[in-house]
Parts: C-alpha cells; sequence; structure tokens
C-alpha cells in the first residue's frame, strides 16, 4: 500500500533537514522516495512538523521487577484505570503502566520503539512475552551482567578474555538481548557479602575483583564482539552524594574506549555547602564535552508519585526508608543479580529532590553534543515517561524554566547555575535526542529518520509554540505505515518486533556454561535458552549483525 503525507515540514537531523517543505511517502510499511504514483491514501498536514517515530534507549517497561512494582503498588492503577474504548480498556497505571497502557501512551507521545534496559537472564523469557504484550512498539531489552557469579569467577580466575568474549556471546544469544548493562558493577554481588559500597576501586569482598576491573573487561568483550551499543552503565554509588568523583574516576578509567553511562543525574552529586548535597554537573558535563567516547541519558527527575526499581539492590536497600508510601521489594535473583523496589514521591519543596530536578537540567543544557546525551527520566525511576512533553518544554523554553525553578524549594534555587543557563533547545536537537541520536548508538540503521529504506514509522506534530502541549498528543503516528494514532487518540492496535543480536563467539565455552549451569542454576542451560519462535507469538526477532559502532 502507498500511503503519502503532503505538505509537511520534515525534521529529520539525520539527513540534514531541518524543516523542509516536503512530502513524505511509505510504501508498503517502509519510506520510499516521493512519487507521483497514485497513493491508497493521502494526508495534507498544511505545515505540520514530520518525523521520525521517538525512540527511547532506556525505559523499565517489562520484566520481574516491573512486575513487582504494579503488584506493589496496585493505587497506581487505581488511581489511573484504562478508560474502556473501541482499543483500550485494560489494565491502567502512570508510574508503573500495564504492558497495553505502555504501548498505548508512548504512542500518542509519537514513540514507536522503546528498550528495557536491565533485563536479567534468568528473567529473559518472562520479559520477551511481556514485551510481546505491549502494542505498538519495537522493543528490545539490555542483559544485565557484571555482578553474575560466572563472569565474577573468570575475572577473579585472571581467564584468558576470549573465554569472556564467549561467555557475553553466549548469554546474548541465549536471552535474546540487544546489548549489555552493568549495573553497579560487582556491587549487586557484594551486598550479598555484607558490603554497603563498593566504589570503582574497592576489592569485591569475596572474589576481590574491582568494578573497575568488570568494567573494562565487559567494554572490551563487546567491543571485541562488535555490539553496536557501547556498554551501557549504571555506576557505583547511585544517589550518594559524592558520587561525581567516582563518576569522573569513571569515565576517566575508559581511557578513549566508547561507554555509555546512562541515568547520568543520579550520579552527578556532590558535596559541597552546608547540606553537603550539591551538584556536580558542571565538572561531570566538562569532561563528557571533552571525551568523544562518552555519551549519557540523563534520568531527570519531575515531581510527583513513582515508582523506583533497581537490579541495584545496595542502593535500594539504603533507600528503603524513604519509601512513600511506606512498603518495599528486595529480593534476589538465582544469586546472580537482585531487584529492589521503592515507591517514591519526588516533592518541589524538599531541598534534595529540587536540587536533583535541577541537576538534571544543568546536565541537559551543559553536555554541548545532542547527539550524545538522551532524553530519559530512566522510567518510572525519575519520573513516569509521560512527564516527556513537560521536560520538552523545560528543555526549550528558558523563561518557563525559570518560572518554575522560582517556585521551588528557596535553598535548592541558591544552590544551582540552572537560572543563569541560557540555552534553549530547538526544534531540530529535539529530533537528535529522541530520534536520530538513538538510533545512532544502537545501530538501528533504518530507523530514527526518514530517508528512503527507513521504516515508515512516522509521526506528525502540530506546530505549537507551547511545546508541552505540542509533544503530548501527536497529530498522526504511523507504525510501519499502519495509522495507529490519530488527532492524539488510539485508533488501532499492532504488533511489534524485538530486535537482538546475533554475536559471532567461540561456541566451544557452551560445555563449561552447561556444567555451570547443572551445578550452581536453578535450570539447565538448555532450558535458560529462549527460542526464536518464543518471540512475540511465534513471530521471531528482528536480528542485528555485530558490526561495532555505527
Amino acid at each position: 500500500m502507498r500511503l503519502r503525507l503532503k505538505g509537511g515540514r520534515v525534521l529529520d537531523p539525520a539527513n540534514g533537514e531541518n524543516a523542509v517543505a516536503r512530502d513524505v511517502e511509505i510504501l508498503d510499511g517502509r519510506i520510499v522516495a516521493a512519487t507521483n504514483e497514485t497513493a491508497d491514501q493521502e494526508y495534507t498536514l498544511n505545515g505540520d512538523i514530520v518525523m521520525a517515530g521517538g525512540i527511547d534507549l532506556h525505559s523499565h517497561i517489562a520484566g520481574g521487577k516491573m512486575n513487582l512494582a504494579r503488584l506493589l503498588m496496585q493505587e497506581d492503577r487505581r488511581a489511573y484505570p484504562e478508560m474502556r474504548g473501541a482499543f483500550c480498556g485494560c489494565g491502567g497505571g502512570r508510574a508503573v503502566p500495564t504492558a497495553h497502557v505502555t504501548g498505548c501512551r508512548y504512542a500518542e507521545l509519537g514513540y514507536t520503539t522503546v528498550f528495557e534496559p536491565a533485563m536479567l537472564g534468568a528473567n529473559a523469557r518472562g520479559a520477551h512475552l511481556e514485551m510481546a504484550d505491549i502494542p505498538n512498539l519495537d522493543t528490545g531489552a539490555y542483559l544485565v551482567l557484571g555482578n553474575d557469579d560466572y563472569i565474577l569467577r573468570l575475572i577473579a580466575a585472571g581467564a584468558p578474555q576470549a573465554q569472556i568474549n564467549a561467555y557475553v556471546g553466549w548469554m546474548i544469544e541465549a536471552t535474546q538481548a540487544f546489548a549489555i548493562k552493568i549495573v553497579n558493577p560487582g556491587g549487586i554481588n557484594a551486598f550479598k557479602f555484607n558490603a554497603r559500597k563498593l566504589d570503582l576501586d574497592e576489592a569485591n569482598p569475596y572474589y576481590e575483583v574491582t568494578p573497575r576491573q568488570v568494567l573494562l573487561t565487559l567494554i572490551r568483550a563487546v567491543t571485541e564482539l562488535g555490539v553496536p551499543h557501547p556498554i551501557h552503565l549504571h555506576g557505583c554509588n547511585l544517589g550518594v552524594p559524592g558520587n561525581d568523583d567516582t563518576t569522573l574516576a569513571t569515565i576517566l578509567a575508559t581511557e578513549g574506549r566508547r561507554l555509555h553511562l546512562t541515568h547520568l543525574q543520579f550520579h552527578s552529586y556532590g558535596t559541597e555547602g552546608d547540606r553537603k548535597f550539591s551538584s556536580g554537573a558542571a565538572r561531570i558535563a566538562e569532561l563528557v564535552n571533552a571525551s568523544p567516547n562518552i555519551s549519557v541519558d540523563v534520568g531527570q527527575v519531575m515531581f510527583g508519585q513513582t515508582v523506583t526499581s533497581s537490579a541495584d539492590y545496595m542502593s535500594q536497600y539504603r533507600n528503603r526508608g524513604l519509601a512513600s508510601p511506606k512498603k518495599s521489594i528486595g529480593m534476589d535473583i538465582e544469586l546472580d543479580a537482585a531487584c529492589g523496589v521503592v515507591p517514591f514521591e519526588y516533592r518541589d519543596k524538599s531541598f534534595v529532590n529540587a536540587l536533583q530536578w535541577a541537576i538534571g537540567l544543568e546536565l541537559f543544557l551543559l553536555v554541548e553534543d545532542p547527539w550524545r546525551i538522551f532524553l530519559t527520566t530512566d522510567h518510572p525511576n525519575g519520573a513516569p515517561f509521560t512527564t516527556y512533553p513537560h521536560l520538552i518544554r523545560l528543555l526549550m523554553d528558558r523563561d518557563f524554566r525559570n518560572a518554575q525553578l522560582a517556585t521551588l524549594n528557596k535553598a535548592a534555587q541558591q544552590h544551582t547555575m540552572l537560572a543563569g543557563i541560557t540555552r534553549e533547545y530547538s526544534l531540530a536537537e529535539i529530533a537528535i535526542l529522541t530520534r536520530a541520536a538513538p538510533a545512532r548508538i544502537l545501530g538501528l540503521k533504518d530507523k530514527g529518520h526518514l530517508a528512503p529504506g527507513g521504516v515508515g514509522d512516522v509521526v506528525v506534530y502540530k506546530d505549537d509554540a507551547d511545546r508541552e502541549a505540542m509533544f503530548s498528543k501527536a497529530r498522526y503516528v504511523f507504525k510501519n505505515g499502519r495509522l495507529i494514532v490519530k488527532e492524539g487518540e488510539i485508533v488501532d492496535l499492532v504488533a511489534g518486533t524485538t530486535h537482538v543480536l546475533r554475536p559471532d563467539y567461540d561456541r566451544s565455552v557452551e560445555a563449561d556454561i552447561t556444567r555451570w549451569f547443572d551445578e550452581a542454576v536453578g535450570l539447565k542451560a538448555k532450558h535458560f535458552r529462549v527460542a526464536d519462535g518464543e518471540l512475540r507469538g511465534g513471530a521471531g526477532p528482528t536480528i542485528l549483525k555485530c558490526e561495532g559502532a555505527a
């Protein structure tokens, strides 16, 4: 079927187009060059803004921790029920929405691809089944490694890098993963041996391996395996005042190797001032600007009720006393990782919460290269993803931003440089943050742009000086050339695909992995593996070759 979007203004930074007046044409789900052929469907846009479908590279949408969060926060679903209608009516929730609601709300905002950033191997099958239930989104998942006993044992024993690479390759293939995530390298494991903190060069009390060793070993593994996305790192000391020094040391430890620092806001806290809590954003942004091998997403805090959910139980255990409402969950996962769920309400009159909000915005505005910083709230940890339109307005409208700042905790206003930052993001830069840059760093060559050959994921927004209103409800959203949102309302539900990698690795490692599973894991290695036919109701995955960085 041929579909034509006529008379829009195209924002496609990947191809150097900034509000270029031209038609966009989609044939059988793929973008093609404009033709004079008769279209089966034609939409007249009258100068509306046309972008590629949004890509969120870090949002917790599936897996065991999210189901635990839903069980813990049933009041979230009662407060935000999904209204019955032709295409909706099941589930609900805002901080931890159900699968159906996740797909619908993302689509209404103009997003068509979202990556779950923390899938545990033991939970991979469940995570994939859940992602298959999310309508209107393509998905993928990052496998959590770096606290599993198998790899810590190898590093402690001084195993050859080739053996570690083979294990990482086997795990990516077995769990149908798309990238490797490290959460508090070695720290989750150390917690089980009664450690309550683990800095970059502190040794794990049992394996005597440091987070630096874990990080550099896995950076080398993904590089040599050709994984397009660099190591996705949730670093040491999340949320601890003074962790800005750890973050700076982590960047320097890479010595030019590629690394993605996730939810950087939670790792940018200094200890200056009478309250011993200050912003480290300026120091960190300066080093990020000078380090082209580093990319970051922010994990912006927004005010209101949410739920924090993380594999970093060392941090969640520390924060459980701050839970609001007063309840939390902590658990071990197959001795390889952990999970902590702590409900939290960020308050604008709280000094710490207000300064967290300001630190995130400082990072957004001080990191200069929009191709190396990504728009996230670490959903739901900093805020639900549905706050993105408000966040975009904060980035694009200095007067609005400063008016918001003026309402916050007075002491926090004195501890941030935000009021003096004049930068305002342009529409083209927002398109980079939310489309072109995520596609590039993930190696998705047919996404994030509107050139011939791209997937037919296209979004149309009415140009509105109120950018929050503009990005809250897309006028049209097309998924693979099929209309799924019209005037901000869901009009259709379609199945997405799951992106996975297929690294080339030394398969002789399987004998040792099989032995390990028999001795130490609660199921056989052959049962741990997730088959292609188990994905997307039998449709299988979309496979990306491991060809290294784009």
